[in-house]
């Protein structure tokens, strides 16, 4: 992956830690639908079915999955809306 996601500038975070399955993908879905086309989301979440849910949501609907970097007891995704 060529960007340096400890880096990217994000438009919303959402924050999910806490949250069982399916929160962390409802909490991703509301995000992205709230910033513009080409803007980037974090979704924070200590469940680990968000590290597949979440990519294949996004490859499903048509955004871009830019990964995942492992936080402090959770990890940051990072999604870029593309419609």
């Amino acid at each position: 992956m060529s960007e340096d996601l400890t880096k990217i500038i994000v438009a919303k975070v959402a924050d999910a830690r806490g949250s069982a399955c399916p929160g962390p993908l409802l909490e991703a879905k509301k995000a992205v639908g709230s910033v513009p086309v080409g803007q980037i989301v974090e979704v924070q979440s200590n469940d680990p079915g968000s590290r597949n849910d979440i990519p294949t949501w996004a490859a499903r609907v048509g955004h871009e999955y830019l990964g995942c970097v492992e936080a402090d007891g959770y990890d940051r995704h990072f999604v870029r809306r593309k419609k």
